[in-house]
């Protein structure tokens, strides 16, 4: 993510015997939604709402409705922050739509500027949205929710807003405390939403809960902390229509806000955004990545996967040993990656499939958070050679590279903010060595709990 949490800064204190220079606080970031081709024109995340902002903002740069990368700039007024914004686009994000053409740009012996090809690929990427709505797979959304009913509301406006002709939503509230997500559907999503309950906690669960009663040929996950882009189904359909192969999709994932140091010290330190050019990864034609397939965080995330249903289902949908809510604390999304390619599949990544998410705002939530990471990244290895016990030889030829990586990932931080950073990868390293202890933990806790089902 470009741009992303460069006023990170610490506080100090001054003493009276000494000079202490003082880094300047956090400057919280408003952020914003913007399209090249409609000049002065702001929309907040996950909506068409036109705003008017000034000051400090972090932009989602379009052309056309697809996106090509992040800006930040500040502007006394709109017009000026307009200006600011698009003249760092043009500055910043060098041949941003490359990845949208693919073979179909013109060669450069044919003269075409960059422009033509702008073009080009804006009607190529109009023809595959098209295309998916006259197709219009049926797919079913499900979105897992905790406790959080005002967010739940939010993430479910903006789902009802997308511009797609066939989709159900299911709300699977998970061990809630209270009846708060039920009467909300009840009250103001009536004949619209479903709901269903999962009483045991685990994200993994309510997820396989959702699939469960999914009706959709596609089931597309997101959380109840996101708010989705009105093309997030179209662009999700129009990469399954293009290769019966792919078994999932991924998409992109931009900050809902950067109100607190911590949210913007997550959002670099997580590397949610997997840039701005349509991919494929499988093992057929696997890529340059030593690395690969254990890699999968680098695919996509769960906060917005879709998958045909047919082969999760056939995959015994996510592991229930992982995931938040389980001593793993996550790791079921890169499980499910790992295993649509080991079983043959391709999994795609489509950036024009956007969702927008709140990141925590506190400290200790982002410290958690950052360690949970880790304990998902653990318990995903983990159960990925419970799951698949004949990749045992390639991730022991692979492992002593992804300790090396993994280590250089927590001493190589030098940017801006680089201490919180430093912080954060040796707590997700921390919570990665625990994994396999947390993964086999959540099993064991799983076989009791079936046991004194039996019994009872």
């Amino acid at each position: 993510m470009t741009a992303t949490g460069r006023a990170l800064g610490t506080s100090g204190t001054a003493h009276a015997a000494h000079t202490v220079l003082i880094a300047p606080p956090y400057a919280p970031t408003r952020v914003v939604d913007i399209d090249l081709a409609e000049p002065g024109e702001f929309h907040p995340p996950g909506s068409r709402e036109r705003i008017r902002p000034e000051g400090r903002v972090l932009a989602l740069v379009r052309l056309h409705g697809y996106p090509l990368g992040m800006v930040s700039a500040t502007g006394t007024t709109p017009d000026e922050l307009w200006r600011a914004l698009a003249n760092a686009a043009h500055r910043e994000l060098t041949d941003p739509i490359a990845g949208h053409l693919a073979a179909d740009r013109p060669s450069a012996r044919s003269g075409a500027s960059s422009h033509m090809w702008d073009e080009l690929a804006v009607r190529h990427c109009q023809a595959a949205r098209s295309r998916a709505l006259d197709e219009a797979t049926d797919i079913s959304v499900i979105v897992a929710t905790h406790n959080r009913p005002e967010l739940l509301g939010r993430c479910l406006d903006s789902i009802l807003e997308m511009e797609y002709p066939q989709f159900e939503v299911i709300v699977v509230d998970n061990a809630p405390a209270d009846e708060s997500a039920k009467q909300l559907v009840q009250d103001s999503y009536s004949g619209r939403v479903r709901y269903v309950r999962e009483p045991v906690p685990g994200l993994a669960r309510a997820h396989n809960r959702g699939l469960a009663v999914a009706r959709g040929r596609i089931a597309a996950f997101t959380d109840d902390d996101t708010l989705v882009d009105a093309q997030w189904l179209t662009e999700l359909a129009a990469a399954f229509s293009a290769d019966r192969r792919i078994g999932c999709v991924t998409g992109l994932i931009v900050p809902a806000e950067l109100q607190t140091r911590a949210q913007a010290a997550l959002e670099r330190h997580g590397e949610f955004g997997k840039g701005y050019s349509p991919q494929t990864w499988s093992l057929h034609n696997p890529p340059a990545d030593p690395l690969f397939p254990f890699t999968a965080g680098r695919c996509g995330s769960g906060t917005n996967m879709a998958f045909r249903t047919d082969l999760l289902r056939a995959l015994g949908g996510f592991d229930p040993a992982t995931g938040t809510g389980t001593p793993a604390h996550g790791g079921d999304d890169l499980l499910a990656f790992f295993r649509v390619l080991v079983h043959g599949r391709t999994l795609a990544y489509q950036p024009g499939a956007i969702v927008w998410h709140r990141h925590h705002r506190t400290d200790d939530a982002m410290k958690t958070q950052a360690f949970g990471y880790g304990v998902g990244l653990g318990a995903y290895l983990t159960g990925a050679l419970a799951h698949e016990p004949r990749m045992l030889p390639a991730m022991l030829r692979k492992l002593p590279g992804g300790i090396r990586y993994a280590a250089a990932k927590a001493r190589g931080r030098t940017e801006p903010g680089a201490g919180w950073s430093r912080q954060l990868a040796l707590l997700e390293i921390r919570g990665l060595l625990y994994g396999p202890l947390g993964y086999l933990r959540s099993r064991y806790l799983n076989r009791a709990a079936r046991a004194d089902r039996d019994r009872g």
